[in-house]
């Protein structure tokens, strides 16, 4: 038996594992899986009955990919998504077009592209994984009530539909979203604002580029009266815009909004079905500190940013590899614990607040700017390949990677 092989043996019993990962969304599913791949036990513990539908990221980048591979999980995503090497920014006002293609960062990355699949088909696909796996256990149903730190364990209280359960491990990962219930036992502050307008999602199976036959699977768009995101994902599009706080939730999410929304963009009254119809609050947060003790925080726990760019989930899968990697030295090779997680601290709350926020926050400027300003920068990058190349680069989230490497 290989030494693989004989780790895959460990089994978790009813209380205790090595490792605990608290929420079942995409970050916290990679590292579960990361870790559970080299043998050590896992449980994740998730509030809601089943992986949860949710619309909202569908953006993978090529370096998660790229991890993804690694994972063994990229092709079977790849059956379930759709490949978009191409992205544009249009103007309509002006009628202008900018398109970049990915294919030029070939030479950096067999995987010259964005995968355009829903985030709940990553989380699915873990899970089923997990589930086959002797030294893993995905416990749905089951909310973290109260953590306590030992000197050498975490316990931590979960409410089922039925009864209290303890668990416990010796290291704990926080990655139930941006109401974490571990950041705020941690008393871990979470720096940052809440834009003033909330954003509106919706998805349909119309064929919208019947009517837009300039589309990319990508578009960021501009023009009056407002910017919007349009992004194909298999079989359907997504529509993203800004809707004002002050509306109701029943007034956002109207017949009335979705008819406006789509006459609008469509410069046509047309009968157009939605499946998801989505309003959430945008922020730009950033956790004080990724580690308490034997505490972990990552993804949406440990950071939020608006959705422009897709790099959201993109940069909570970062985190989940980042963080399996540097667990896996410390549990099975016996690495030093404060000098490996103090690391992945430094390591990723650096290029969250470096890269992540502060680019997030430019593309949403550059959409509330002058037309004139963002297009001749794009004009730029058309006549410069290589400004071209570093620019694409850095949109594809390489250059993030390139920086918390450089972090010791």
């Amino acid at each position: 038996m290989t030494e693989l092989g004989a780790r895959l043996q460990t089994t978790i019993d009813q209380s205790r594992s090595q490792v605990l990962v608290a929420g079942g969304g995409p970050a916290g599913m990679v590292a579960a899986y990361a870790l559970a791949l080299q043998g050590i036990s896992v449980r994740v513990l998730e509030e809601a009955p089943t992986c949860l539908e949710d619309m909202r990221a569908s953006t993978l980048h090529p370096p998660t990919l790229e991890m993804l591979e690694t994972l063994g999980l990229r092709a079977a995503l790849e059956e379930q998504g759709l490949r978009a090497p191409v992205y544009q920014y249009a103007n309509r006002t002006t009628g202008r077009h900018y398109s970049l293609d990915m294919s030029e960062i070939g030479d950096v990355t067999p995987f010259a592209y964005r995968l355009q699949c829903e985030q709940f088909k990553l989380t699915r696909l873990i899970a089923a994984r997990l589930a086959e796996m002797p030294n893993a256990e995905v416990l749905f149903s089951h909310r973290i009530a109260r953590i306590e730190q030992g000197a050498n364990s975490v316990q931590v209280s979960v409410e089922t539909p039925f009864d209290i359960r303890l668990y416990q491990a010796d290291y704990l990962i926080g990655a139930d979203g941006g109401n974490s219930t571990v950041r705020k036992w941690l008393g871990i502050g979470f720096d940052g604002f809440t834009y003033p307008e909330t954003f509106l999602t919706l998805s349909t199976h119309y064929p919208i580029e019947q009517h837009l036959p300039w589309l990319k699977e990508v578009n960021y768009v501009v023009g009056d009266p407002t910017w919007c995101v349009l992004l194909r994902v298999p079989e359907q599009w997504r529509v993203l815009v800004p809707v004002k706080d002050s509306l109701s939730d029943e007034d956002v999410t109207s017949e009335e909004r979705k008819d406006a929304v789509f006459s609008e963009l469509l410069g046509a009254n047309v009968p157009i079905e939605t499946t998801h119809r989505t309003r959430y609050r945008v922020h730009q947060r950033v956790a004080t500190s990724f580690r308490r003790g034997r505490v972990l925080l990552a993804g949406d726990s440990a950071h939020l940013n608006n959705p422009l760019g897709g790099f959201g989930m993109n940069s909570g899968i970062h985190d989940a590899v980042n963080l399996a990697d540097k667990l896996s030295r410390v549990i099975l090779e016996g690495a030093d614990a404060d000098a490996e997680l103090d690391l992945y601290d430094r390591q990723r709350r650096t290029v969250t607040r470096e890269f992540v926020q502060a680019q997030t926050i430019a593309n949403k400027k550059a959409f509330e700017d002058t037309a004139s300003s963002r297009e001749a920068l794009l004009a730029a990058l058309e006549r410069d390949p290589a400004r071209r190349h570093a620019y694409i680069l850095e949109q594809a989230m390489f250059k993030s990677l390139e920086r918390a490497a450089e972090i010791v």
